[in-house]
C-alpha cells in the first residue's frame, strides 16, 4: 500500500505601497519565480519552465532530495505554478513516488493572495518497513507543511522586497529596430 500525505497553504498579504503595480509584477514571471524560491536551487530550463532542486530532506536515516519539474503559467492578474515531473534523489529502490503541486498567486485590491497545494504518494521504502505507515504519512504531512511554510515566508519577504525595488526601477523601454 503505498504512503499517501498531503499539505495545504493559503496567502493573504496586504502591499500598502504601490499595489496599482503588483498585476504588472507577476507579468515578470520568471524573476517571480526567483523571489519566491532559492535562485540558486532553480534551472530555468525554457519558457515559464524550470527544474528545481528541494532542499534535502532527513527522513529518520534516510536523505532525500526531490527535484522538481515545473511550470508557470499567467491567466489575468494570477501566476499558476504546477509541479510537471518529480525525481526523488536517496530513496534507492522507489518506483511510486508521484508528487504534486498545483499554486497561485494573484494580485487584488487589498494585495497578494494565492493557495498551494502540496502532494505525495510513494511506496514505503525497504529501509522503512519496520515505521508504521500512520508515523511515516504524520511524518511527511509535516515535512510537505514545512516546505509550503518556508515558501510562504519567502512570498512575505523576499518576494515584497523584490517588489519594492522593481517599483524603484526605471521603467524600460522598448528597444529600437
Amino acid at each position: 500500500m503505498p504512503l499517501a500525505f498531503s499539505a495545504s497553504q493559503q496567502l493573504t498579504l496586504a502591499v500598502n505601497r504601490h499595489g496599482e503595480r503588483l498585476p504588472d509584477y507577476l507579468r515578470q514571471e520568471q524573476r517571480v519565480v526567483n523571489a519566491l524560491l532559492d535562485p540558486d536551487q532553480l534551472e530555468p530550463l525554457g519558457p515559464g519552465r524550470y527544474r528545481y532542486a528541494v532542499s534535502p530532506l532527513q527522513v529518520f536515516q534516510l536523505r532525500i532530495q526531490p527535484v522538481v519539474e515545473l511550470a508557470t503559467r499567467l491567466r489575468d492578474d494570477r501566476l499558476e505554478l504546477e509541479a510537471r515531473d518529480c525525481q526523488l534523489e536517496g530513496l534507492g529502490l522507489v518506483d511510486d513516488f508521484v508528487l504534486t503541486l498545483s499554486s497561485w498567486l494573484r494580485a487584488d485590491d487589498q494585495g497578494l493572495s494565492g493557495e498551494a497545494t502540496l502532494s505525495v504518494a510513494v511506496s514505503q521504502p525497504p529501509l522503512l518497513r519496520l515505521i508504521p505507515a500512520g508515523v511515516l504519512e504524520a511524518t511527511g504531512q509535516s515535512l510537505l507543511a514545512g516546505i509550503l511554510l518556508g515558501i510562504k515566508g519567502r512570498v512575505g519577504q523576499q518576494l515584497l522586497v523584490d517588489f519594492e525595488h522593481w517599483c524603484s526601477e526605471p521603467p524600460r523601454t522598448p528597444a529600437a529596430s
